[in-house]
């Protein structure tokens, strides 16, 4: 058996300020971090362990995957970190409050922002919030290939490139990955593994910190996929993340 988990970082500064994210590096809570913590020693106490581990550029996600394998004693393992699993960029909605921009434009406009299919925000300048543009960590990648907004089909093109070529063939050499990232990243995933349509795909809510296991069989076929933890805990984070971009009643 095959195993890959995937797991969406902890709270954020701006998860908690309700605000879209995106491509700015912004930082977990203290409650962000114990819930990455407590989502490794969850791993660990169900026998996990890991061969290698793949996060993105940006620090929630990378500091969420430090505290997991911090709790699994297996801060040791190879880690690779990559642009392409960076979080959808929001263009012009970076910075914003989701309950605020709901209130001005109407709870569908902004579910349509935040989870169509193919539906990008309107483009941020290239001096904009969370920009990539003059960004070090960025320096290598082609300017071309540097987004100013994404839809979440353009955030799966993104991504898929890496997913195909470097941490899917990888289990054919270990039996064992991690992948800490985000949101939009992480469904972009799940919909290439389930077969999810592009229609149903804007209803999966993927909770914060919570260990999303996929096994596969010696033939990387998908056998099944699962949460590990309690039930009830797992139904309320994913409503927590549905009612993000809702105006406040």
């Amino acid at each position: 058996m095959k195993r890959i988990v995937l797991i969406r970082h902890g709270e954020s500064m701006w998860n908690m300020e309700n605000r879209f994210t995106g491509w700015t590096n912004v930082d977990l809570t203290e409650k962000g971090k114990k819930e990455a913590y407590e989502a490794g020693k969850l791993l660990k106490a169900n026998g996990f362990h890991f061969d290698i581990a793949y996060t993105s550029y940006l620090k929630r996600a990378v500091k969420t995957l430090n505290n997991v394998l911090d709790a699994m004693d297996e801060d040791w393992i190879p880690v690779v970190k990559s642009w392409r699993l960076n979080e959808k960029h929001y263009g012009l909605l970076q910075g914003l409050n989701k309950a605020e921009t709901a209130a001005k434009y109407g709870d569908e406009q902004v579910h349509i922002w935040r989870r169509s299919f193919d539906v990008a925000p309107h483009e941020q300048p290239k001096d904009g919030t969370g920009s990539a543009f003059g960004d070090p960590r960025y320096a290598h990648v082609p300017e071309a290939y540097l987004p100013r907004t994404e839809s979440l089909k353009d955030c799966i093109a993104r991504v898929m490139p890496f997913w195909e070529c470097e941490i899917f063939p990888k289990l054919k050499e270990v039996d064992n990955i991690v992948v800490a990232a985000h949101g939009n990243s992480l469904r972009g995933i799940v919909k290439h593994l389930k077969g999810i349509s592009d229609e149903d795909i804007s209803s999966l809510n993927i909770p914060t910190a919570t260990p999303y296991v996929f096994e596969f069989d010696d033939n990387l076929n998908l056998v099944k996929d699962y949460y590990l933890g309690d039930p009830e805990e797992i139904k309320r984070k994913q409503q927590a993340v549905a009612n993000q971009g809702k105006a406040k009643k």
